[in-house]
């Protein structure tokens, strides 16, 4: 995809959704951590459910630690993968109370060393919470990188490199945003909703499908 048609997918975006943000809930930097961290391999929606009602009883690094693996699974036991991740959010958040003083670090290495908390985790939270301009790659920008023609890769490490080069870097802060609520919402893994796409026009991919009749 050449620079025109990059900028014109972004400022059509831009247009539809002039202020994209996360669907997971959150009210700190720390609350959006453990949020990212909930929701591998599971849905926002999903994660809400729960840290609707966890959140409240835990919101520091210290009151999550209080509740201990076994008090912490009891809130996010409908999450997949729960024992395992409250494992690692106990282990993170011994780690901010006694390296960080019980905050979340705006900084990628210290945040990378948490448990659990990769690249995608820390790009978020530098995006989200601390308005770095990252791209957190997720299967839906790797699929709608490479369907658009935008940043195609065969890694979402290459996606990631392709869209910082790629993305005017005025839009460089929403685009992780807004491309993961196009791929989520629209450019679906199975069947990708062409006939009502506002990038269609500007959109590379071959296959484009029509809307069902009847």
């Amino acid at each position: 995809m050449n620079a025109a048609k990059c900028r014109a997918l972004f400022e059509t975006l831009r247009e539809v959704n002039p202020a994209p943000t996360t669907e997971l809930e959150y009210s700190s930097p720390f609350e959006l951590l453990i949020a990212v961290l909930l929701s591998a391999q599971a849905t926002d929606v999903g994660v809400n459910k729960a840290t609707r009602r966890l959140f409240p009883v835990a919101h520091t690094p210290r009151q999550m630690l209080e509740l201990g693996e076994a008090g912490l699974s009891e809130y996010i036991k409908t999450i997949g993968l729960y024992k395992t991740k409250a494992k690692h959010v106990i282990e993170t958040c011994r780690i901010l109370v006694e390296q960080h003083g019980g905050k979340v670090p705006p900084d990628r290495a210290a945040l990378e060393a948490l448990p659990g908390v990769g690249r995608k985790t820390a790009n978020v939270v530098l995006n989200t919470a601390f308005g770095e301009p990252t791209i957190a790659v997720d299967t839906h920008i790797f699929r709608v990188s490479n369907r658009t023609g935008l940043a195609p890769g065969k890694t979402v490490q290459i996606v990631e490199q392709k869209l910082l080069k790629v993305v005017p870097p005025e839009f460089l802060h929403d685009a992780h945003h807004w491309l993961i609520l196009h791929g989520r919402y629209v450019c679906k893994a199975r069947k990708p909703e062409c006939w009502h796409c506002v990038i269609e026009p500007l959109c590379e991919y071959r296959e484009k499908t029509e809307a069902p009749r009847g």
